[in-house]
């Protein structure tokens, strides 16, 4: 049986103490909520530099890496000390499919990257429409959010070309095409959408902490959506960092 309550876990009284963390001499606390947010930042950013080579020369071990992630999260699923991290590495198991199967067989065409990238979506509606396992749900629901961001500033910038051609050419000939897409980006109509969609995404992060009220239990998947939408920006500015570094 798994200890962890098929219902909002939020509204458990399991109060919001976190964890201690020493770092260079530093006492640092944690609470629930933070924690959190940083493992959804980290479930976002850290991974796609994992996942990205992986996937080019081993697609198919990717791919089964996501049996592990299901596995190792039942296990964390099992004890009410790691419920919550069982719940949050099942909504990023989803995502790591979803990578794993556009990466890997289909990067060449950006038309299907969203209808990939939300293969696994049923399951988190369904579960949010339950209350159930709702930190990994909202996981998952923040990162596609992000995903389909960054897609339609591809589409209106007309960036599309450029991806295309990226998935194609040898790594020898990448420079002038992502130079080409750098400057694109460094238009007026690039800085504005870029600008726009950043607030977008920035709204949609912290209204959810935002709404959080002091002395309420903590709404622990809202943190996590938070944490899985503003770590998009990041991922963002890394890439664009690469392309200016080309």
């Amino acid at each position: 049986m798994f200890y962890y309550p098929f219902t909002d876990p939020t509204v458990e009284a399991l109060g919001d103490r976190g964890k201690s963390l020493s770092f260079l001499g530093w006492n640092i606390e944690l609470s629930r909520r933070w924690l959190t947010f940083w493992a959804a930042v980290f479930l976002v950013s850290v991974p796609v530099f994992i996942e990205a080579p992986l996937v080019r020369y081993f697609p198919g071990l990717s791919l089964l890496l996501t049996g592990f992630w299901v596995g190792l999260s039942a296990v964390l699923l099992v004890r009410r000390q790691t419920w919550l991290w069982g719940d949050l590495l099942l909504g990023f198991a989803g995502s790591w499919l979803a990578g794993s199967l556009y990466w890997g067989w289909f990067r060449a065409e950006p038309l299907w990257h969203l209808p990939i990238e939300a293969i696994a979506l049923p399951l988190p509606i369904w579960c949010i429409c339950q209350r159930r396992l709702l930190v990994g749900s909202w996981f998952a629901v923040g990162s596609l959010f992000g995903t389909a961001i960054t897609d339609l500033y591809f589409y209106l910038v007309h960036l599309i070309p450029n991806w295309r051609a990226l998935m194609q050419v040898e790594p020898d000939f990448v420079a002038p095409i992502l130079h080409e897409a750098i400057a694109r980006v460094h238009t007026p109509w690039g800085i504005g959408w870029a600008a726009t969609l950043a607030t977008l995404l920035f709204s949609a992060g912290f209204l959810p902490l935002y709404s959080e009220r002091v002395g309420d239990p903590p709404r622990l998947h809202r943190w996590a959506f938070s944490g899985a939408v503003l770590s998009t920006i990041l991922v963002d500015l890394l890439f664009w960092l690469a392309g200016l570094a080309a």
